[in-house]
């Protein structure tokens, strides 16, 4: 573990640590892009070790490279979309915009495991060379943008389904709350009474409609750059290299991936993770204001609104004993918040594509699937550790109602609004009920105020 070896490329010769099966290109990358200490995101690197394997055996079955050469980078590929060397690509997130030293990153450790299998040492660039075996009929402006696309492909499409499974918890409650009547409110004041339910069916539908537009992104995501090599126009690559690769890797998905319509523009531009960007986004502003309102709704517990009770999950305060906090609502807020950054920085990127090539590869990997894999960690901690086990306080809400002032809405249509208001005013001075001083005043009997400030008749239809 303790020595080193020489490697060469196009520059000279380079240590790299004995242990490691990447090469010069990359140890050169790991000099020059100390930056942050944040290495390819694991999920592009399956992702690349899925392109780099279906290469090689397209390359195979066109006679581009020879059987036993192809399937031991097919082997090694295999292995590193498997996971299996995620510590062997140490390169900061950082770099060449184009992400090429991600991609010879890649080639150099498929390169040097085939040559392994092959029964030859590491460090040799024979039998399998990484430019000449693994990269054949590509480049890193086709390769890496394609990887992109499988990684936020499927992270979006588990992004997606977490949402809808959160609008469908959101929508038990809203069930289960559908006979609770409490106070609504606009402007943070009190409104016209409606129910629990009713308000839980709106984060529901929500959650739910945040999932959908995230599905929407899907098709664009399945469209791919490969085969286009450096600018689009195929160069180096056998003409049906990329309908074959996208092909593969379809089978291999059992997903829809094809190659894109215009490759110039697959290479060029990013608007599909733009476009997917927009809906995490909105995603994130879904959540974060599902979020606040299930700390409104459970502020207290006696000094706050207090009409639900959310599972109780750590002590809150190192100082007030018995305190507990809504600590799942406040991440998820902070998740939201961390979002709707990378959405600026995703559209900030997309927009930096001179000519032929977006040179913010890396960035926007980076980025978008940071923020698919936080919100979909916050969805599902919210659906699994709140919402599910989640309750309402009835007396609480019942006691808001009772004595809101809201409840005068009804006595308009009988006596006018001005005189409504100057009525719900003096209760308000009096510390009295709008029916206690609608009937003292004689405006309506005990039975019709019965009927009329009944706050189940002013829930709406169907209710």
């Amino acid at each position: 573990m303790g020595g080193e070896r020489i490697e060469r490329d196009s520059l000279g010769e380079v240590s790299v640590p004995d242990w490691a099966l990447w090469g010069a290109q990359t140890q050169r990358a790991v000099a020059n892009f100390a930056v942050s200490g944040e290495r390819i995101p694991p999920a592009l690197i399956h992702a690349l070790g899925r392109v780099k394997r279906a290469a090689a055996l397209v390359n195979r079955d066109l006679g581009l490279l020879p059987a036993e050469l192809a399937d031991a980078v097919a082997a090694a590929a295999g292995e590193v979309a498997d996971g299996r060397w995620d510590e062997h690509f140490p390169v900061d997130v950082f770099q060449t915009g184009s992400g090429t030293s991600w991609n010879m990153n890649a080639n150099e450790v498929i390169a040097n495991r085939a040559c392994e299998l092959l029964g030859q040492p590491r460090g040799r660039r024979a039998p399998v060379h990484p430019n000449d075996h693994v990269n054949r009929g590509q480049s890193s402006n086709d390769v890496i943008p394609t990887a992109i696309q499988l990684a936020s492909r499927e992270a979006a499409a588990v992004l997606a389904g977490e949402l809808g499974r959160l609008g469908g918890a959101l929508g038990v409650k809203a069930a289960g709350f559908a006979g609770l009547v409490k106070l609504g409110r606009t402007h943070l004041q009190d409104a016209v009474p409606m129910t629990l339910g009713q308000e839980f069916s709106g984060y529901a539908a929500q959650a739910t409609v945040a999932g959908e537009r995230v599905a929407a992104a899907l098709p664009r995501l399945e469209e791919l750059p490969i085969g286009g090599t450096a600018v689009g126009t195929g160069l180096g690559a056998h003409p049906e290299f990329g309908a074959r690769v996208a092909a593969a890797l379809a089978r291999e998905s059992d997903l829809p991936f094809r190659v894109a319509p215009n490759r110039f523009a697959a290479i060029a531009a990013r608007d599909p993770q733009v476009e997917l960007m927009g809906a995490a986004g909105g995603a994130a502003v879904v959540l974060a204001r599902i979020a606040h309102d299930l700390r409104l709704l459970a502020s207290g517990p006696r000094g706050g609104l207090g009409e639900i009770v959310l599972p109780a999950l750590q002590p809150g305060s190192s100082l007030m004993p018995g305190k507990v906090n809504p600590v799942i609502p406040e991440m998820v807020a902070q998740v939201a918040a961390r979002v709707l950054g990378q959405q600026v920085t995703v559209n900030v990127a997309g927009q930096t594509g001179p000519l032929e090539l977006n040179t913010m590869l890396p960035l926007i990997a980076r980025e978008v699937l940071g923020a698919c894999s936080l919100l979909t960690n916050a969805c599902r901690l919210l659906r699994e550790r709140c919402v599910d086990g989640l309750q309402a306080d009835a007396g609480r809400a019942a006691a808001a109602v009772a004595g809101s002032l809201a409840l005068a809405t009804p006595l308009a249509a009988r006596i006018g609004y001005d005189a409504a208001a100057a009525l719900a005013l003096r209760a308000w001075r009096e510390g009295r009920t709008v029916r206690e001083v609608a009937e003292a005043e004689g405006v309506v009997t005990a039975a019709e105020a019965a009927e009329l400030f009944d706050p189940r008749n002013m829930l709406g239809p169907g209710t």
